[in-house]
C-alpha cells in the first residue's frame, strides 16, 4: 500500500490551486477538497477533455448554495443569547441535499463545508438517491436545561424551515444533535409548515416516523465495513483488542457491534479523557453514562474501581497510547495526527476504521498507508448512518416501517456493497489496499456522471 502521491494534471492542479486561494480562510473545507482531487487523478486523466469543457471540477468544488442566519433564543434566566446558523447545500446532482446538523462551539463555515463536501461522497457511495449537504450551528449544547434545548431548537427551525423538505433537503443528527434536539426540530417544523411531512428530518424518534436501527447504525456499519476489509485480509475480528475514540453514539454503538465480534474493546474516551479497562470496557455503563446521565467518562471508575482514567494534556491523547490491534477514532475531524499516527503503528495496530467525519490529517492517513495499515476511510466506513436515514425516509414515503432485523440486514448489504465498491475501484486504477482513493474514486464516478448528464447548472 501507499499514501497520497504528487499530482502532475495540470488540469487538476489548477483547480485545486485556485479553490485553495478562493477559500484561503477554510483550513478544513481545503483539507477535504485537496484529499478527493488528489485521488481521483487517474479517472480526470481518461475524461479531462470532457471535465475541462463542462467546468465539472470547478462546480464539483463551489457549494449549490450556503445559507447563514442569526438564531436568538431565550435561556431560564430571561437572557436574550444569538447564535450562528448554517446550511451548506452542496450538490444534489443524484437526490435531494442529506446530512446531518451539528451544534458545537466549534461550528463555522469551513467545518460546515468540509462535512457538507465529505457528505456528497459517502451518499454517494451508499447506491442510494441523495446529494450531500451539512448545517449546524455554534450553539453549544452542554449545560444546557431541555427548556433551553427546545427554545433554540424552534429558534433555529424558524429559519431552516424555508430551506428544507423532503424532495430538497433532509437534515438529520450529528455531534450535539440527538433525538431530543430532532424533536424539537420536527415540532416547530410541522407547527410552521402545517403539514405532518415525516420525510423531512431522519434520526426522528419511533413514535413518529423514526426508523428501527438508526440508532445504532453508523457504529454498527463501521463494524461491518471493518469485517469486511478484515476478512478479505484473511483476519478474524474474534480475539482482536480495540480502541475507540469519544463516547457518542457512534462510538457507542461500534463497541457494541465489535464485542459482538469477539473484539475486546480497551478503552473509550471524551474530550477531557479516556477510561482503560482491561478486562474489556462495560459498554452499558458507559451507555448509562453518556446517554441517560449525560455525565463524563471519568464517572466509569466509580463502578469500575479496576479501570484507570487518563487525563488529556499532552499533544498525544492518552487514548493513542493505548496498545491494541484496532483503531476506532469515533469524536472530531483531526483527532489523529502524525505524531498519533507514530504511536498507533509503534503499539503494533493492524487496522484503523474512521467513525468520526476525517478524524485523521492527512500526513497521519499518508503514514498508516505508507505502513501498511488497513485503512478504512470515514467517507465509507461511517456512511451506515446516512445510509439508515435514506431507509428511514423510504419507510416514511411507504408509511410502512421494517422490523429491527430487516433494517440491520439492509445495512449490513449497503456496508458489504460500500466496501466492494471501494476496493473494485482501488484495484482498477492501481491504488490496490488505498480504500480512501478507492472511495474517493467510486464515488466520484457516480457524481460526475450525473453532473454531466445533467448540463452545466
Amino acid at each position: 500500500m501507499s499514501g497520497q502521491t504528487k499530482i502532475n494534471n495540470r488540469y487538476l492542479l489548477d483547480v485545486i490551486e485556485k479553490t485553495k486561494e478562493k477559500n484561503c480562510m477554510e483550513p478544513e473545507f481545503i483539507q477535504a477538497m485537496e484529499e478527493v482531487l488528489t485521488s481521483i487523478e487517474p479517472v480526470v486523466a481518461k475524461r479531462e477533455d470532457a471535465y475541462k469543457k463542462s467546468g465539472l471540477l470547478e462546480r464539483l468544488v463551489e457549494p449549490e448554495r450556503i445559507i447563514t442566519f442569526r438564531v436568538p433564543w431565550v435561556d431560564d434566566k430571561g437572557e436574550v443569547h444569538v447564535n450562528r446558523g448554517f446550511r451548506v447545500q452542496f450538490n444534489a446532482s443524484i437526490g435531494p441535499y442529506k446530512g446531518g446538523l451539528r451544534f458545537h462551539p466549534t461550528v463555522n463555515q469551513s467545518i460546515m463545508k468540509f462535512l457538507a463536501f465529505e457528505q456528497i461522497f459517502k451518499n454517494a457511495l451508499t447506491g442510494l438517491p441523495i446529494g450531500g449537504g451539512k448545517g449546524g450551528s455554534d450553539f453549544d449544547p452542554k449545560g444546557k436545561s431541555d427548556n433551553e434545548i427546545m427554545n433554540f431548537c424552534q429558534s433555529f427551525m424558524n429559519e431552516l424551515q424555508k430551506h428544507i423538505g423532503q424532495d430538497v433537503d433532509v437534515p438529520a443528527g450529528d455531534i450535539g444533535v440527538g433525538a431530543r434536539e430532532i424533536g424539537y426540530l420536527f415540532g416547530q417544523y410541522r407547527k410552521i409548515r402545517g403539514v405532518y411531512e415525516a420525510g423531512v428530518l431522519t434520526g426522528k424518534g419511533l413514535e413518529y416516523g423514526g426508523s428501527l436501527a438508526r440508532k445504532e447504525a453508523t457504529g454498527y456499519g463501521l463494524i461491518y465495513f471493518m469485517r469486511e476489509m478484515l476478512k478479505d485480509h484473511k483476519i478474524d475480528l474474534n480475539g482482536k483488542t480495540a480502541i475507540i475514540s469519544g463516547s457518542g453514539n457512534v462510538a457507542i454503538y461500534a463497541a457494541e457491534k465489535a464485542m459482538e465480534y469477539g473484539i475486546k474493546v480497551l478503552a473509550m474516551s471524551d474530550s477531557n479523557g479516556c477510561v482503560y479497562d482491561e478486562n474489556g470496557i462495560d459498554i452499558n455503563t458507559i451507555k448509562e453514562i453518556k446517554e441517560i446521565q449525560r455525565g463524563r467518562i471519568k464517572e466509569y471508575l466509580n463502578s469500575h474501581e479496576n479501570a484507570k482514567y487518563f487525563e488529556n494534556g499532552d499533544t498525544i491523547p492518552p487514548l493513542y497510547r493505548i496498545k491494541a490491534d484496532i483503531v476506532l477514532p469515533c469524536a472530531t475531524q483531526n483527532d489523529i495526527n502524525l505524531e498519533c499516527a507514530k504511536v498507533i503503528v509503534e503499539n503494533g495496530a493492524i487496522a484503523v476504521g474512521e467513525g468520526a467525519n476525517m478524524p485523521t490529517t492527512t500526513d497521519g492517513i499518508n503514514y498508516f498507508l505508507e505502513h501498511n495499515i488497513l485503512f478504512a476511510p470515514a467517507k465509507a466506513a461511517n456512511a451506515g448512518g446516512v445510509a439508515t436515514s435514506a431507509l428511514e425516509m423510504v419507510q416514511n414515503s411507504m408509511r410502512f416501517y421494517w422490523s429491527y432485523e430487516e433494517v440491520n440486514e439492509k445495512l449490513d448489504i449497503i456496508m458489504s456493497k460500500i466496501y466492494a465498491r471501494c476496493k473494485a475501484a482501488a484495484y482498477e486504477y492501481g491504488y490496490k489496499d488505498n480504500y480512501l482513493a478507492g472511495a474517493n474514486i467510486a464515488a466520484f464516478k457516480k457524481i460526475s456522471r450525473a453532473m454531466l448528464a445533467q448540463g452545466i447548472i
